[in-house]
């Protein structure tokens, strides 16, 4: 029996759309956004633990409350005369707290708005103030390197710790230990502190400052945030580090848990959202946004999403609510107009053999003329400018499936002034992409032998043509010259520094190849071809690769074609 048809490979694969799953089936059903215009930068966004769930939004001089249920603006905490950070609710609800740039951690009735407490020590700008798991204790951290816990009945400072060499900018009470909590700072340390003894029980070395703290609720696993890296952590394996997350290319800023604690979600300075799976460490999900991020927080029940940006935008999303499908009704036993008969639906039993009705393949117009042999005609469908356009990869795959064939001279042989004008203007077009550039030439090399130099020379749209691809073709050996100079600039300084770097090993004073690579590393693009061409490892991309086989091919030819022209 005859196989199928092979359809033609197009030169350029196609782009394959996102693969759907079930995260990010579950991701998108949330709403269009609701954007909010605050009054600075949003740095911190903190979910009430009991229902309905209200958020506070510290921005500015002020701490926002909104409403878990309909997102509306509740109230306004603006007891602050400098700006305010780290608004965090306490478990309960009842009690709210924020620490502000001077110096000082303010305590408030989040359902009257007013003030409780305050609480003086600290000697720079609180930037993270939480409660403890007590419920009678506050944790804060400030610019002046110092981490300090709080009694609130007696506003009165319990212990001061000065282990940090660098401003403080997160922290996380453990939900497991009255008495356990974690801090990050900009001394790229993660430390984890018990209350109850005078020092820091654990530190790593996160290798970045240190933005943003997380812990899981038995205490066991913590996050760490800073640069473009999220880091995961086992502090009862004494800080062994579990996973290295690189997956944002700008500062991350905020962390936070979603989904029951199943997935975890990172919030950066490039405008993306990124949700994990806690088992793998592996992304499932992407949101993005209008601006650079720096918190996020998503409600206990997974309801609502909300974003603060640098631009003072803040973007509230919220879940569709899933509506129960409408009762089917049964239509089996209705009479359909102008029928007798009732309608009836055929259910195959277990003992029917049911065979799959095979659909017929739809081909494109050059497909079925390549299937049907018709050579000439293929190559006409797949130059026209509809196609050669749109899809120049379509036109080149005919071309090499006709080369394959051995039939590339028949579809080119016999053809008139306005044909063969169509066949040159594509080459014209398409001969500078590396991905087309052999199979063009090879094709161009052959109008020429079949059609003759005089005969071509006769027609003057022919000879205009002609006269551009000549001229295309000497540009790109020209630019082929002046990348095998960049090569061998590079070849040269590579190998100074390599030699000059084995000699650096046995003499501690600096030597010339070092100071020649400091020098190329900050010098100029050379001979005008731009820097991104060129890898850190000084050897050219792929692209350039590929670039650099096609141009031999040009040179090869460029004497032959510049004779016959």
């Amino acid at each position: 029996m005859a196989t199928s048809f092979k359809k033609t490979n197009v030169a350029v694969p196609r782009v394959v759309k996102d693969k759907v799953t079930p995260d990010g089936v579950y991701w998108k059903k949330l709403q269009a956004p609701v954007t909010v215009k605050e009054y600075g930068a949003i740095t911190s966004i903190d979910f009430c633990p009991v229902k309905p769930h209200n958020f506070a939004v510290t921005n500015s001089m002020r701490v926002q409350i909104y409403s878990g249920e309909d997102s509306q603006l509740l109230g306004t905490v603006s007891r602050f005369k400098d700006v305010a950070y780290s608004g965090s609710y306490r478990r309960d609800g009842k009690l709210l707290v924020a620490g502000t740039e001077d110096k000082l951690i303010k305590l408030f009735n989040p359902g009257t708005r007013s003030l409780l407490r305050t609480f003086e020590g600290h000697t720079g700008p609180v930037h993270t103030t939480k409660f403890l798991e007590d419920q009678f204790r506050i944790i804060s951290g400030s610019n002046d390197k110092t981490v300090r816990v709080w009694d609130i009945p007696t506003e009165k400072e319990i212990h001061v710790y000065q282990e940090h060499q660098d401003y403080i900018r997160s922290s996380v009470a453990s939900q497991s230990s009255q008495d356990i909590f974690i801090t990050g700072a900009y001394d790229h340390t993660v430390k984890l502190w018990d209350a109850r003894v005078e020092s820091s029980v654990l530190t790593v070395n996160h290798g970045f400052p240190v933005e943003s703290v997380l812990m899981f609720p038995n205490g066991g696993i913590f996050f760490s945030a800073g640069g473009n890296v999220v880091k995961v952590w086992d502090a009862l394996a004494g800080g062994k580090l579990l996973a290295t997350l690189c997956n944002h290319h700008k500062t991350v800023t905020s962390l936070c848990f979603c989904s029951n604690y199943e997935r975890f979600m990172s919030a950066s300075l490039d405008k993306h959202v990124k949700v994990y799976d806690v088992a793998t460490y592996q992304v499932v999900h992407t949101l993005n946004y209008s601006g650079p991020i720096l918190s996020h927080a998503v409600s206990p029940d997974d309801q609502l999403l909300v974003v603060g940006m640098t631009d003072k935008m803040l973007s509230i999303q919220r879940r569709k609510q899933e509506t129960e499908p409408k009762p089917q009704t049964n239509v089996s036993n209705k009479r359909r107009r102008g029928q007798s008969h009732l309608v009836k639906t055929f259910v195959p039993s277990k003992t029917d053999s049911i065979v799959a009705l095979k659909k017929r393949e739809i081909l494109a117009p050059y497909d079925r003329h390549l299937k049907s042999f018709n050579h000439t005609r293929a190559l006409d469908v797949a130059i026209h400018p509809r196609i050669a356009k749109k899809s120049p990869e379509v036109t080149v795959g005919v071309m090499q499936e006709l080369i394959r064939r051995g039939h590339i001279e028949t579809a080119l042989s016999g053809r008139d002034d306005a044909s063969l004008s169509c066949v040159l203007t594509f080459i014209h077009k398409n001969l500078s992409n590396p991905a087309f550039m052999c199979t063009l030439m090879d094709v161009f090399n052959l109008v020429l032998d079949i059609y003759g130099i005089s005969e071509l020379m006769n027609s003057g749209p022919l000879v205009t043509l002609l006269l551009k691809i000549k001229e295309l073709v000497n540009t790109e050996v020209k630019l082929m010259t002046s990348v095998q100079e960049v090569m061998g600039s590079l070849d040269l300084l590579f190998a100074v520094s390599d030699s000059q770097a084995v000699s650096s090993v046995f003499n501690s004073k600096p030597s010339l190849g070092e100071t020649a690579e400091n020098s190329y590393n900050h010098s100029e693009p050379m001979l005008g071809v731009e820097s991104e061409g060129v890898n850190s490892g000084g050897v050219l991309s792929l692209e350039g690769k590929s670039l650099l086989d096609a141009l031999g091919v040009l040179a090869k030819q460029q004497s032959a074609v510049n004779v016959a022209l």
